[in-house]
């Protein structure tokens, strides 16, 4: 299978997309999150430089984020799904100059196109387990846990991440709006793009994530996928 690069907004769905396509597929989730974690928790001297701006309250640097996305693909021996990077016109620019340095050039970008209310009231009706990091959801049905309040596999208490109420989502999509949407259109122009709207009701994610069909005709996504 192609390479992914996931785009979207905040509560589009990118870790249920990444689940879904990880369990389904032989390929590596790579999270930008858990990598800059991995990198200081072996506190090698980049992890101790990326630390002290960490603790600094600062951004990580475009440069130290491609020194370490570069390490993580030249180990890998299967596909990758990316997420969490690029969110910047400049930080897309950089990643495609990784991948022509590392010769990768079989790789699709899906970008999950959201409504700003859908994705509000999704962020607003998200609790997670602390303990397995499974993620539910109490307004949606098929996404809430069978008791409430509780994790279905560890039958430990959810909680509500802090950053998950209406103030602080506004800022990081309108953020995000800035941002990540000229990435898009870089995309476009590259005919890497893959666009999947998220916002009907007659089809479950996993099912558009299958057959695409409002995108690219009756075409599947495994023949999208697919060498």
């Amino acid at each position: 299978m192609k390479n992914i690069i996931f785009l979207a907004p905040p509560a589009a769905g990118k870790g249920t997309c990444s689940d879904i396509l990880k369990n389904t597929y032989d390929c590596k989730h790579i999270s930008t999150g858990a990598i800059l974690r991995s990198e200081i928790a072996s506190q090698s001297s980049l992890g101790k430089e990326i630390k002290k701006i960490i603790d600094a309250g600062k951004l990580v640097s475009d440069d130290y984020m491609i020194k370490l996305i570069e390490e993580t693909l030249s180990k890998l021996d299967k596909p990758f799904i990316l997420d969490g990077f690029p969110r910047t016109i400049n930080q897309a620019k950089n990643l495609s100059i990784l991948f022509d340095k590392l010769n990768i050039s079989n790789y699709i970008v899906i970008y999950l196109n959201i409504d700003k209310e859908l994705a509000l009231k999704r962020t607003l009706g998200r609790v997670t387990c602390d303990k397995c990091g499974r993620s539910y959801n109490i307004f949606f049905d098929g996404f809430k846990p069978k008791v409430e309040g509780i994790c279905d596999d560890c039958k430990t208490p959810l909680t509500v991440r802090g950053d998950d109420n209406e103030e602080s989502f506004k800022v990081r999509f309108d953020t995000y709006v800035q941002n990540t949407l000229p990435i898009i259109e870089y995309y476009k122009d590259l005919n890497k793009l893959v666009e999947i709207d998220v916002n009907k009701k007659d089809l479950n994610l996993k099912e558009k994530l299958i057959t695409l069909k409002d995108n690219v005709g009756d075409s599947k996504l495994m023949e999208i996928l697919s060498d």
